[in-house]
């Protein structure tokens, strides 16, 4: 090992090239791995709980002032009890940890020219509701909470009015936060608004928290039994077709670039272990074992993979903050806290390894070969 360290040395020009395709894969593993875990997080934040298995959706109906339109082949669902009524039945179930009833109305922004749907929300907002960037939930009439591309799509800002036409009705609201969700089109507010745009409507759907450890199956049924005309919604898979799309070109990436890494150190082990045929048939015949050969030229790798692994994090590091926000600007989006920090201690000593694992890979197969050559041949040839 001694040796294999030492071999670096020898040939500076060499192993710098070696050491900058290290680095290279290193950082795309870190600049990968940072891109996955933030279109993860932005997915789990603009989609709360929708693949939890503590999560219940329950359908009430169609929006309000919207066709009945169910699933092909099934009825839509026909409550028996109130809006009130299915609310508190649901609150009383065994096993409820939060409820929050939403109701939808299409709507016209900015003198008709634009759809927008708001969304009502009563409840436990906190608990199930959208996550609040900035400013503050509406907790009165005639406010609203937007996405971010709700406002950069129509040159708005926190604290503006938008005028909202609805069922014949125009009404003023006021833009008083700013929350993450994905679709520039949907406003939320609470429900004192839906009086003023939608007088008497009811909830559509309800979404349902359970504490943890409830059957699931237990409480879809105690529901049904509760309100016979309510849907109880299949589990759905809270991951976007185009996150899955972003995590798989990541995953190609890393594979490509982390090949052409290691093929890079396997190009130098190839080299050192030809130009040193000498040395090594001469270590041999005083006693070095073909498993010592292999050592000592994994080795003079393995460091350059630890040096690489400690400039090619910083770096990916690095090219995450500027790619992300960059990435955030294109989708209209802003770039929050879960998009920039995402990266921590634990993962971060993992990815420094990134670089010792590419170094002996790449390695591995030449020095075996070297070590498999016998002493005759080589010190004949010489």
């Amino acid at each position: 090992m001694s040796l294999g360290l030492g071999m670096p040395f020898a040939r500076v020009g060499r192993s710098a090239l070696t050491l900058a395709s290290v680095v290279l894969g290193v950082m795309t593993v870190t600049l990968a791995t940072g891109l996955t875990m933030s279109v993860t997080a932005y997915n789990d934040a603009v989609r709360p709980g929708w693949s939890h298995p503590d999560r219940v959706e329950v359908m009430a109906g169609p929006p309000f002032g919207a066709p009945a339109m169910g699933i092909p082949g099934e009825e839509p669902p026909s409550p028996r009890l109130s809006d009130a009524g299915d609310e508190a039945m649901l609150r009383s179930l065994p096993g409820t940890s939060a409820v929050m009833a939403v109701a939808r109305l299409e709507t016209e922004v900015a003198g008709g020219t634009q759809k927008a749907t708001v969304v009502f929300y009563r409840g436990d907002v906190t608990a199930l509701g959208p996550r609040v960037l900035s400013g503050r939930w509406p907790d009165g009439p005639g406010q609203v909470a937007v996405p971010s591309r709700f406002l950069n799509q129509r040159g708005l800002a926190l604290g503006d009015t938008v005028s909202v036409a609805a069922r014949g009705t125009r009404t003023q609201l006021r833009i008083v936060g700013v929350v993450l969700t994905n679709n520039a089109d949907q406003v939320f507010a609470s429900w004192s608004t839906a009086d003023s745009l939608a007088p008497g409507a009811r909830a559509d759907s309800y979404q349902v928290r359970m504490a943890p450890g409830t059957d699931r199956a237990a409480y879809t049924a105690a529901i049904g039994s509760g309100d016979p005309g309510l849907r109880v919604l299949p589990p759905r898979d809270g991951t976007s077709s185009t996150a899955v799309i972003l995590v798989s070109a990541a995953v190609v990436l890393t594979l490509v670039l982390g090949a052409v890494a290691a093929l890079g150190v396997f190009n130098t082990v190839v080299l050192n272990a030809r130009e040193r045929r000498r040395d090594l048939g001469m270590l041999k015949s005083i006693g070095m074992t073909p498993r010592q050969v292999t050592v000592l030229l994994v080795t003079s790798m393995g460091a350059l993979g630890v040096l690489g692994g400690l400039l090619g994090v910083p770096v990916g590091i690095a090219v995450h903050q500027l790619v992300v926000p960059a990435m955030a600007r294109a989708g209209q989006a802003d770039a929050v806290d879960i998009l920039m920090n995402v990266y921590h201690p634990p993962a971060l000593a993992l990815l420094a390894l990134s670089g010792v694992v590419i170094a002996v890979l790449g390695a591995v197969v030449p020095a075996r070969g070297a070590a498999r050559q016998s002493i005759a041949t080589v010190l004949h040839n010489e």
